[in-house]
């Protein structure tokens, strides 16, 4: 396989769009959720996308296939709630492997079919991790800051598991995205490098976080700052932000990071900010015309796409990256 460390010093790479707003599109019914398989559930499945792995693979497939052909050189798996703590709404928590090794197959093998058609652009699997619906370092009960709805270690031990399922399915990485809370980024991190040692394996890992609002700050009161320095110790392959802002609002903590980092930088930004509805308006052209200000500032090694982005989106940026140079390392300047 291909290095991407190596590709990365000489072009910007595409990251893929949303999966969640391409399965939208096909108007999946709690019947087609549940397939053959779990149509005796018995608690509801309707949004569960994670599990549509299982009950519509098809589907699956055509999405990763559309970001692929739109020029996408990265794809995500199909992971982002595949924990046991996030798939205890369902009560799934055992199916979790399953669903993170047959997710992580089915965009492999995508991938590998348009690698081999074009053998001069190959094309990456990165196995989505996101940041379970729980958070380490804060209360979610207001009148017990004390309280932790779960531990750092039940944190461990759910990515754990996740990770092993998704480098058994074949990733070539790993990225830790949509990160609120550091805390869990680092059980999330901590896990992999267990996996790392346990498998003597050496996968690259992305970590990309996300900036909640206007005042700059992940959920968890860092800076872009601050972010970077609380996972800065672990050997990664990139650091980022990703989801919650658009395009532009994003420039400011890119220029930090990019300033302070010897780490590839990236960023998958949402396609603006939703409207009344919670829908994305902002159009390809849109988005890109954003994007460039990261590119002719030299921001960024990694671009793609987060909530309401499509292949129209990936495949602007796509056009737009070639002509620019990537980030330059800290290392190389």
């Amino acid at each position: 396989m291909s290095d991407i460390k190596e590709i990365l010093k000489e072009r910007i790479l595409v990251l893929d769009g949303a999966m969640g707003t391409m399965l939208q599109r096909y108007k999946f019914t709690e019947a087609d959720f549940r397939g053959e398989r779990f149509k005796d559930w018995p608690s509801p499945l309707q949004g569960n996308n994670d599990l549509l792995s299982l009950t519509q693979p098809e589907a699956i497939a055509a999405v990763h296939a559309k970001y692929l052909e739109a020029g996408a050189d990265i794809i995500e798996t199909n992971t982002f709630s595949c924990t046991t703590i996030a798939m205890a709404d369902y009560h799934m928590e055992d199916l979790v492997y399953e669903l993170n090794f047959e997710a992580a197959k089915i965009a492999r093998k995508v991938a590998d079919d348009f690698t081999a058609k074009e053998p001069n652009k190959p094309r990456f699997v990165a196995g989505s991790i996101g940041p379970t619906n729980k958070t380490a370092s804060m209360s979610p009960d207001v009148n017990d800051p004390g309280f932790r709805a779960v531990s750092f270690n039940d944190l461990r031990l759910a990515y754990k598991q996740q990770v092993e399922a998704l480098v058994d399915g074949g990733v070539d990485l790993l990225l830790v995205e949509t990160i609120f809370d550091t805390l869990n980024a680092k059980a999330a991190l901590f896990a992999i490098e267990e996996v790392k040692e346990d498998r003597n394996v050496d996968i690259p890992i992305m970590v990309s976080g996300t900036i909640t609002d206007a005042s700059g700050r992940t959920l968890s009161g860092q800076t872009a700052e601050a972010f970077l320095i609380s996972i800065s110790h672990i050997p990664i392959l990139s650091v980022g932000f990703n989801c919650a802002l658009g395009a532009s609002q994003l420039v400011p903590h890119l220029e930090v990071l990019a300033s302070k980092t010897h780490f590839a930088v990236s960023a998958h930004p949402n396609a603006g900010l939703p409207n009344a509805f919670g829908e994305y308006d902002e159009t390809a052209e849109q988005m890109a015309e954003q994007i460039k200000e990261y590119l002719e500032k030299g921001l960024v090694n990694i671009v793609g796409g987060c909530c309401g982005t499509t292949p129209e989106h990936i495949s602007a940026m796509a056009a737009l990256v070639k002509d620019h140079k990537p980030r330059k390392s800290l290392v190389d300047k």
